[in-house]
């Protein structure tokens, strides 16, 4: 009976593809940060955000990775050829281009940096060499023109970066009691603004426009929705396990000890009087994974929505889709080997993420109702419930981001 359980799960791995990417994209240095100061700040007490996320997460994935399927479009498309208006049509392609092309060319420099800074507070080696070397790695990669051979990688990725981050939170010996009070929501005096940056770093509006786009190098026609559903769960509950382990490992280690920490990458250097430097070393690869992961999702997202959007051939050997993806991961080689984070165009990311991330969840809630486009394979009312759900808590986030550029939070 275990020998067969053991099987079902080794088979449930194997249909990991498309939405591993996702995973990918989504456990980055920043996910890995936020989840650090949330575990050392207030405890247990944020999980029940993430296991939120999570849901959000997978409903809204799972809609992207159906519309992409059954349609043979990716939401950049679906979204440019919805308008006959050609007002709305153009305004709805500038919004993709603003927010998911230049979004990530400018979270492409977070990114590397985030996971640069972390290896140079272990290893003593300056971010300015670890930055580069991420970003070139992501672009030998990405060169390589095979949407399988990157699949594949980045699956490799969150397999190990689970290993490593649950591994991790399984040594320091949480306290389970205190971790299933964790699940019931709460909100702890001042930490409202990480609850909204755990679900922000988990539901991102470019992983829709990647999802629906790679899940036709995956699958061809509607046979492989049931696949993708379990790609989707397999995938994005790793990846919320990931997450939590970084909190329940802060948590284990700093919470009430007064002991300050202000990035995962002093998370990781502290851990060492707890677990050892082998842990410390561990830890250490996580992040240099999550940066790596990142590094190579933000880019390939960008090129897929832009070209979408502008119609273009969503070929990886493409040159026009070559060249969306090398000047975004230019971008961000250029700013982290100097150090130096492109702030007026991060501050212009999160102001146009911020209008992006609720029009995109509303859109694709409206598009998964369209018979004529996808006939039978239309949202359930369970579907719609959870989705508009989802499209509040997104207006929410966006109305956060918008407040906070300008200086109103």
């Amino acid at each position: 009976m275990e020998q067969e359980s053991s099987k079902g799960f080794i088979a449930k791995l194997k249909t990991m593809g498309p939405a591993a990417v996702v995973t990918a994209a989504f456990i980055g240095p920043g996910t890995v940060t936020t989840a650090s100061l949330a575990g050392a700040n207030y405890g247990y007490a944020l999980l029940w955000a993430m296991v939120f996320s999570v849901i959000a997460t997978i409903v809204l994935q799972e809609m992207s990775a159906r519309l992409g399927i059954v349609t043979r479009k990716g939401l950049g498309e679906a979204l440019r050829e919805q308008f006959d208006n050609p007002v709305m049509k153009y305004v709805s392609i500038f919004l993709v281009i603003s927010a998911i092309g230049i979004g990530c060319a400018a979270y492409e420099t977070g990114n590397i940096l985030g996971g640069a800074l972390g290896l140079e507070a272990v290893t003593g080696i300056s971010m300015n060499i670890w930055g580069p070397l991420m970003g070139i790695g992501a672009f030998a990669l990405l060169y390589t023109g095979s949407y399988k051979l990157v699949e594949k990688f980045l699956v490799g990725l969150v397999v190990a970066m689970s290993c490593i981050f649950i591994t991790t939170a399984i040594i320091v010996r949480p306290d389970l009691g205190m971790i299933a009070k964790g699940l019931i929501p709460s909100v702890p005096e001042g930490s409202v603004f990480i609850v909204i940056a755990l679900i922000g770093t988990t539901v991102v509006p470019y992983n829709l426009f990647l999802h629906s786009s790679a899940v036709q190098e995956r699958w061809k026609d509607a046979s492989g929705i049931s696949e993708s559903k379990a790609d989707i769960l397999v995938s994005m509950i790793l990846g919320g396990l990931i997450s939590m382990a970084v909190i329940v490992t802060a948590s284990a280690a700093f919470f009430g000890t007064g002991i300050a920490i202000s990035n995962a990458g002093e998370m990781a250097q502290q851990l060492e009087p707890l677990l050892g430097s082998w842990a410390k070393n561990i830890f250490a690869l996580g992040l240099f994974s999550a940066g790596l992961s990142s590094a190579v999702t933000a880019p390939l997202a960008a090129a897929y929505a832009t070209a979408g959007a502008l119609g273009w051939e969503k070929d990886m050997k493409d040159k026009k889709f070559r060249i969306i993806w090398m000047a975004v991961l230019i971008i961000g080689i250029v700013f982290s080997a100097i150090g130096l984070k492109p702030l007026s165009a991060i501050i212009f990311a999160q102001a146009a993420n911020g209008i992006m991330l609720p029009i995109v969840a509303i859109f694709l809630l409206y598009v998964m109702n369209n018979k004529s486009r996808l006939n039978e394979y239309v949202n359930s009312k369970a579907s719609n419930i959870l989705g508009f759900m989802v499209v509040l808590v997104a207006i929410g986030l966006g109305l956060k981001s918008l407040a906070k550029v300008f200086g109103l939070m």
